[in-house]
């Protein structure tokens, strides 16, 4: 039984206008990304993988072709409609953490849960859930003030584990980090890839890319190669 892709890019085109000009920066871009896959997007500056993450990430439209998001076509969705696919389908943990700063940790994490409606005594329970996942339970009444740089990613990625997303998209995740902390955290995204998610990972790191299973290489908005590897083994 062949699997339905989670992900399906076929011919996925993206330009943005100066003007009148037309400066193309996807150039046709075809991806299936199967459930439960781990996948590292790379590419040098200016090789179209912030704005194919974007898109993945239902920020942004393509200008031409079709992307298949769990068996939703998204490619034409409206604004509004891909505001709710986002919160529903896609978890995403940034490089700069977007932590609220006057809420705990618990509360960040339990922000996705507000927009979706869930009442307050099951988002702060569904929290501390998430919290212990990535080792962080004893933190969840620290502000991000009081945390370390390692400590407000792992709350970042809680936030992304907890409306139990179809896909996780973590862009240069590790890029703020000293190197022991960008292990643990790249540890932690192996747990959640073997625990059922679907990782997405941005980055031009390479020590960071072995970690996933599968790496994509973007050159001027096209794929320059697919291929699959043994991922890095666990520091631990």
């Amino acid at each position: 039984m062949t699997q339905t892709p989670i992900i399906r890019l076929q011919d996925i085109r993206k330009s943005y206008f100066m003007g009148r000009q037309a400066l193309p920066v996807l150039k046709g871009v075809s991806l299936d990304i199967l459930k439960n896959e781990y996948v590292a997007l790379m590419g040098p500056s200016g090789s179209g993988k912030s704005t194919l993450m974007n898109i993945l990430g239902c920020l942004d439209s393509p200008t031409a072709g079709t992307y298949i998001l769990n068996g939703q076509d998204v490619s034409k969705m409206q604004d509004d409609d891909l505001a709710d696919v986002r919160n529903i389908e896609i978890g995403f943990v940034f490089q700069q953490f977007n932590l609220l700063p006057r809420l705990t940790a618990a509360e960040n994490v339990a922000l996705p849960l507000v927009y979706a409606g869930v009442p307050k005594k099951q988002r702060i329970e569904r929290a501390l859930e998430v919290l212990k996942k990535v080792n962080l339970e004893d933190r969840s009444h620290h502000k991000p003030n009081e945390l370390s740089g390692g400590q407000a990613q792992r709350v970042a990625i809680a936030r992304a584990l907890v409306n139990n997303p179809s896909l996780i998209l973590a862009d240069e995740p590790t890029g703020n980090l000293d190197t022991k902390t960008s292990i643990e955290i790249m540890d932690i995204f192996t747990k959640i890839q073997s625990g059922g998610n679907t990782v997405v990972l941005v980055t031009h790191e390479e020590d960071i890319a072995n970690y996933a299973h599968r790496v994509v290489r973007l050159r001027d908005g096209i794929i320059e190669s697919d291929r699959k590897q043994a991922p890095a083994a666990m520091s631990h």
